[in-house]
């Protein structure tokens, strides 16, 4: 079974809610990176959501697109950070990673190329927001081949209405709710019907529904906590990062207590 499957049944299991953190690959370095992964760890992280640098990234907000820019600058790529994976692999990194990019990369790597690089190299996951459910065939047909591969997440957004039964019924690991229109990092303003869109969502999805955009603190999903399964922090654990310098302590200390809260 595959690592995010592993740990979304521990957790239903426990009764408990998961916390998904986002951090881009290369900020600062990748040597850092590594640092951070394994304090999350540490902390009790259930998922990690890494960013492979673009340089378009649509859905991104300014403070992700400003971490791509200066991790792309710093050196990173797409190779470089499937070498970051391997390596925390074979440090004995046990928690599940979801690779957050763009299809332009997956596709110009060319398709079994790719997945046959991220089971070599420890990816459990992919959310590809620029690749719709319609069009995603080709990818999926490549992932199927090996029981090995990367599941691929499902994204949903305010306006999927209709479609929701269609995006989530072949649904692995956990589908990612996006709270509000636009792009990352926005205030904790959620869409005004939040909590009907996510209560349909969790009505027809067979997997556990996470919750992004926009969220900061636990108390921020607590009027929603019983139509959501977890919730994930991208922008803010970004500037929590660089406002901080990087410490570790820091990471360890922010997780800690969300979880706590949750």
């Amino acid at each position: 079974m595959n690592r995010i499957e592993e740990k979304m049944n521990q957790l239903k299991a426990q009764g408990k809610k998961a916390f998904i953190t986002y951090t881009t690959a290369g900020l600062p370095d990748m040597d850092t990176t590594e640092k951070i992964m394994f304090a999350q760890e540490e902390a009790g992280i259930d998922v990690m959501e890494l960013g492979v640098p673009f340089s378009d990234p649509i859905a991104d907000g300014p403070v992700i697109q400003n971490a791509s820019y200066e991790a792309i600058l710093h050196g990173a790529t797409l190779e470089k950070t499937f070498a970051l994976m391997k390596t925390v692999r074979e440090k004995g990194l046990k928690t599940p990673v979801v690779f957050m990019m763009y299809y332009n990369t997956v596709y110009h790597y060319g398709l079994e190329a790719f997945v046959e690089k991220c089971i070599e190299s420890g990816v459990d996951g992919l959310i590809i927001p620029d690749l719709p459910k319609e069009e995603q065939g080709m990818l999926k047909s490549e992932l199927d081949k090996k029981n090995e591969s990367p599941i691929l997440i499902q994204l949903i957004s305010p306006v999927s209405n209709i479609r929701i039964p269609e995006i989530v019924k072949d649904a692995r690991g956990f589908v990612y709710c996006v709270s509000q229109m636009g792009v990352t990092g926005g205030q904790a303003e959620f869409h005004k019907n939040i909590r009907e869109y996510l209560s349909s969502v969790k009505s027809a999805s067979p997997v556990p529904v996470m919750m992004g955009f926009g969220i900061r603190t636990a108390s921020d999903i607590k009027p929603l906590e019983d139509v959501i399964d977890g919730a994930i922090v991208g922008s803010h654990f970004i500037m929590l990062l660089k406002n901080n310098n990087y410490n570790t302590d820091v990471v360890k200390e922010y997780i800690s207590g969300f979880k706590a809260e949750m």
